[in-house]
């Protein structure tokens, strides 16, 4: 059975985003890892943190308790990113999230010419959004998220789904919801 991991950036209790994310997993069909970046807690990285961190992969110490989520990231076979659109992006747990998992020699590693190449088992990552307004352009969030999965994690089928529009005056946002979930194909 496929190993799904859940990354899940939805803070509002009945987070849209997060209903939509759910229709996409329950037709993933495989053993799900959730990863709730709220109940985390997750810190971005600091002087003293990264210090500690250079200290453990120094001491080649990639089997770490500290390291159980990157391992995590690295060996899934599908990811699924449920962040809503915030700030023309992403809620900014998000990119603490990324910031932890990009460790050498687990998620990626340098080649000898100096070129990052992706460790991650998966082929796939998903990325939900639903957003109140209308994305204006690109999704930035799921840019940055496509160029890391494809640059760093060697990921390269990046797949994007989203609402929007969901708090505009006369919008019935539960059926733009429905909408974008009748779009969802794995």
């Amino acid at each position: 059975m496929k190993k799904v991991l859940f990354i899940n950036a939805c803070v509002r209790e009945k987070s849209r985003t997060k209903i939509l994310a759910d229709k996409l997993i329950k037709a993933l069909d495989g053993e799900v890892l959730e990863m709730n970046l709220e109940q985390m807690n997750l810190h971005p990285l600091t002087k003293e943190s990264l210090r500690h961190r250079d200290a453990l992969l120094s001491a080649n110490e990639y089997d770490n308790p500290e390291f159980e989520v990157v391992h995590q990231f690295s060996n899934a076979d599908v990811i699924v990113f449920a962040a809503p659109y915030w700030d023309c992006s992403f809620p900014s747990s998000v990119k603490v999230f990324i910031e932890h998992i990009m460790v050498n020699r687990i998620t990626f590693s340098y080649t000898e010419e100096g070129f990052p190449q992706g460790n991650c088992k998966a082929k796939k990552i998903y990325y939900v959004s639903t957003a109140g307004g209308p994305v204006i352009g690109e999704n930035l969030g799921f840019q940055y998220v496509k160029t890391v999965a494809t640059q760093y994690w060697g990921v390269s089928d990046v797949i994007l789904f989203q609402a929007e529009n969901l708090d505009i005056i006369g919008a019935n946002p539960q059926k733009i919801i429905e909408d974008a979930s009748q779009k969802i194909r794995v």
